[in-house]
């Protein structure tokens, strides 16, 4: 197995430490993937990633070897310490270049592992946002380790290692899972801005040009009879909505 590593802390402490431990129920290459050390410029929010295409990013040269090892990764592991209640300001420009993912989901075939820690609180609303953030992308299952270490160097090597665990059998197995309700209304909205009157050019050749346009999900993962009919229900509506 292949995982990729995202450290949205400039430091190598707490945080660090929980994925260290997580690694070691890992089986597989690691690709760490340092942000305080990649310089990634602050996006400027041009919008051209998701008007244009992601290629007419000005950043591009730096952000898209990143996503090419994620791509190429069987799992995601999204490591990220509590700053004001919030992300990092490592991480957030980081998502912030990745807006066009929103609009183009491609990691349907994906899991992720998201690792906060903190040292008073907030590490369940940021583990959260970052959960929606990677199931926005196309992401089949999140995983989460979350701890208020209260400004001491320990860990809860316990719960570390009982979902990390779970996470390496799941990525190990292959198996995709059917995705939420909400996720299938988030994939049909940017779907049915691919059919509307005046759509984003970039969307509308990512949708058919990937053959996502004429399915119900992503074609690798099979949908129950519920939610197929649910998405066909829903596509229908919003198709007429953006006419």
């Amino acid at each position: 197995m292949k995982y990729v590593i995202i450290n949205g802390s400039p430091r190598r402490k707490n945080t660090w430490k929980m994925v260290e431990q997580a690694k070691k129920n890992l089986n597989g290459e690691f690709e760490e993937i340092h942000l305080m050390k990649e310089k990634i410029p602050l996006c400027n929010g041009c919008f051209k990633c998701i008007v244009e295409g992601e290629e007419r990013c000005p950043h591009r040269d730096i952000i898209q070897p990143i996503v090419d090892k994620m791509k190429d990764a069987d799992g995601i592991i999204i490591a990220c310490p509590v700053y004001a209640m919030n992300v990092t300001a490592l991480l957030k420009n980081f998502l912030d270049h990745t807006a066009y993912f929103y609009h183009r989901p491609e990691f349907f075939t994906k899991k992720a592992l998201v690792v906060v820690s903190t040292a008073g609180a907030g590490q369940k609303d940021v583990a959260k946002y970052i959960d929606e953030t990677l199931r926005h992308w196309g992401v089949n299952k999140v995983y989460k380790i979350t701890y208020a270490c209260g400004g001491k160097d320990s860990l809860d090597v316990k719960n570390i290692n009982e979902v990390s665990q779970k996470f390496a059998r799941d990525v190990e197995s292959g198996k995709l899972h059917n995705p939420k309700f909400g996720d299938i209304v988030f994939f049909n909205v940017w779907k049915a801005m691919a059919f509307s009157k005046d759509p984003i050019k970039a969307d509308r050749e990512f949708w058919f040009n990937n053959d996502l346009a004429s399915h119900d999900f992503a074609p690798e993962v099979k949908l129950n009879i519920a939610k197929r009919l649910f998405s066909k229900v829903m596509f229908f509506i919003l198709k007429r909505v953006m006419k």
